[in-house]
């Protein structure tokens, strides 16, 4: 009889089916998510990994290994950094796009941009010069 009266057979078995998925490897953390709100305003650097989706205003700098998305309501006053933008709102600032950049229709950008895949949809306003550095 094993502990608190279960039959030993019992723990034996759980015990079996443990051991047979210890070697099963765990799943990647999701990239954390940082949410700056319509209304709010952030003043300061913002650096780090993950994704920062800006609906409020960011006034200073975005250097981000990961996604910045604003949306059609943020606004971001300084120069972004990052993996990926997604721009429906507005920058105001140098932008450095490392892998892609989207500007969408309701998006407007006044400086220069960096990136080596540029998307603009119709409508989108690019106000700069643009560099486009081999992937």
């Amino acid at each position: 009889m094993g502990l608190f009266g279960r039959p030993a057979r019992l723990e034996e078995e759980e015990a079996l089916v443990q051991e047979q998925y210890e070697d099963i490897p765990t799943l990647p953390e999701a990239p954390s998510s940082t949410v700056i709100a319509a209304g709010a305003t952030v003043t300061g650097t913002l650096r780090g990994e993950g994704i920062i989706q800006v609906e409020g205003t960011v006034e200073g700098e975005i250097d981000l290994q990961g996604a910045v998305i604003v949306a059609s309501t943020g606004m971001v006053k300084g120069p972004v950094t990052a993996d990926v933008i997604r721009m429906a709102g507005r920058i105001e600032g140098v932008v450095a796009a490392k892998e892609r950049l989207l500007l969408q229709k309701t998006g407007s950008i006044e400086g220069d941009i960096s990136t080596p895949l540029l998307e603009v949809e119709e409508g989108g306003r690019l106000n700069g010069r643009s560099t486009m550095p081999p992937r």
